[in-house]
């Protein structure tokens, strides 16, 4: 079987779907599957090797200047090119994020588009290349905000099976403004539905995204979220939770945004250092900072200063594998209470595989994680109060903690590991052959 997994690079951004991405076509390989994994727009940062063609389609600087000037589609391809080199475009779209918010609107809709939008030239490259030079058994998508080439491979391919991954689309689309949002949700549908399968990480984000996007949900299947598990079978479990007198950690390990709900848990930390016996907490946090989130973080170490905090609160920036390992052995708790509904999880499938618990709002994916592990707490969303008290209970009883984290840990290796999700994947290829 071939396959061409088409990923969006995020900019430079640590991305939980470009890492996973990187696992899941890793693991297609291993499973004896022929898989290029190519790359859209930027190169992918992944925090471990990265399997990536180097060859970039839909270069992120050609696209800005195709939407924005209107003369760059006449330049000749070769100088075009050299805009899609990988160091150039890591460079120049580093600040990618800070764009505002009209432009990235249009941009969407003419991405979604495909042959009818400025991008074309890009349509055309890219399906002459899968054509004449791949032919691919399948497609798969990263997301369906890509999906506009969609009616060119099915012209050009019409063998070639066509699937997406919806996994966080809809938090893009809360940031465009009216009316481009209501129109790329409905060119999205209207893309979805020409696709062969839609591949979603947990039941309750395929029943959300099927009514927003009218999807026929016979089309969409629910393939369970999964991590590379070889890194955390060669660790011991997390010990911390085992040592009492020592300092208890309370993780946050996500991108930083308000999205993210980080907030949240800086109001749970300030109600919770003031109860006693919990002198020796401390508050770590880490995950991806871009420049547009800079005032928000400065906001919550201003509200902890304000507190008397500032010591015992760690910023711990955005750790490679190594770093990352390392940091969640040594934390007691997770906690990530976000304000949207999440699809995924990716860093509590991380925390639970090194045996730290969790502490999360009873919303979105969350349940379809903690409920079947038994590695957490659920606490009522938006409420600061509740997180605290879960906390507390957590802190204040290592027995638990232990065995939280133990029955996460099991959970996750026997469970939800990326080679169990490529086995999946093959298998729905394989019916649709």
């Amino acid at each position: 079987m071939k396959i061409v997994f088409l990923t969006a690079g995020a900019a430079g951004m640590y991305c939980g779907s470009c890492m996973h991405d990187n696992a899941l076509a890793k693991s297609l390989r291993g499973a004896g599957v022929d898989c290029l994994l190519q790359p859209l727009y930027t190169p992918i940062r992944t925090d471990e090797a990265s399997i990536a063609q180097d060859r970039i389609f839909f270069g992120g600087v050609n696209i800005f200047l195709m939407g924005k000037l209107p003369l760059f589609r006449f330049i000749p391809g070769p100088i075009k090119r050299l805009l899609d080199r990988p160091g150039f475009l890591s460079w120049a779209t580093r600040r990618a994020a800070s764009t505002d918010a009209k432009l990235l609107g249009d941009l969407t809709l003419s991405m979604l588009r495909g042959e009818q939008g400025h991008q074309a030239e890009e349509v055309r490259r890219l399906v002459a290349w899968l054509r004449d030079e791949i032919r691919p058994d399948a497609v798969i998508l990263t997301n369906l905000l890509i999906a506009g080439p969609i009616p060119a491979i099915r012209r050009e391919l019409p063998q070639t099976k066509l699937l997406a991954i919806l996994q966080g689309d809809d938090a893009f689309l809360d940031h465009l403004p009216a009316p481009y949002r209501e129109q790329a949700i409905e060119r999205m549908g209207e893309l979805g539905r020409q696709c062969d399968a839609i591949i979603v990480n947990s039941r309750f984000y395929g029943d959300a995204m099927s009514r927003l996007l009218g999807l026929d949900p016979r089309q969409v299947h629910v393939l369970p979220l999964t991590i590379d598990t070889a890194p955390y079978r060669d660790q011991p479990a997390s010990s911390v939770t085992q040592q009492p007198n020592t300092i208890r950690r309370i993780g946050y390990f996500a991108r930083i945004s308000p999205e993210k709900g980080l907030h949240q848990l800086v109001d749970a930390f300030i109600d919770l250092a003031r109860r006693p016996g919990c002198e020796d907490v401390v508050l770590d946090i880490a995950g991806w900072l871009g420049e547009q989130n800079r005032d928000y973080l400065d906001q919550q170490l201003a509200k902890l200063a304000a507190a008397g905090l500032s010591a015992r609160v760690h910023h711990r920036g955005s750790p490679d594998l190594a770093g990352k390992l390392e940091m969640l052995h040594e934390f007691d708790i997770l906690s990530i209470p976000t304000q949207h509904e999440e699809p995924k999880g990716l860093s509590i499938l991380e925390a639970l595989a090194a045996g730290v618990p969790v502490v999360l709002p009873a919303k979105g994916a969350f349940p379809e994680i903690v409920e079947p592990s038994g590695g957490g707490l659920l606490v009522p969303p938006d409420d600061h109060r509740a997180l605290a008290d879960a906390l507390h209970r957590l802190l204040q009883d290592p027995e638990l903690r232990a065995r939280l984290g133990q029955a996460g840990r099991q959970w996750v290796l026997a469970h939800r590991s990326v080679d169990n999700q490529a086995t999946e994947l093959i298998g729905v290829i394989d019916k649709l052959r």
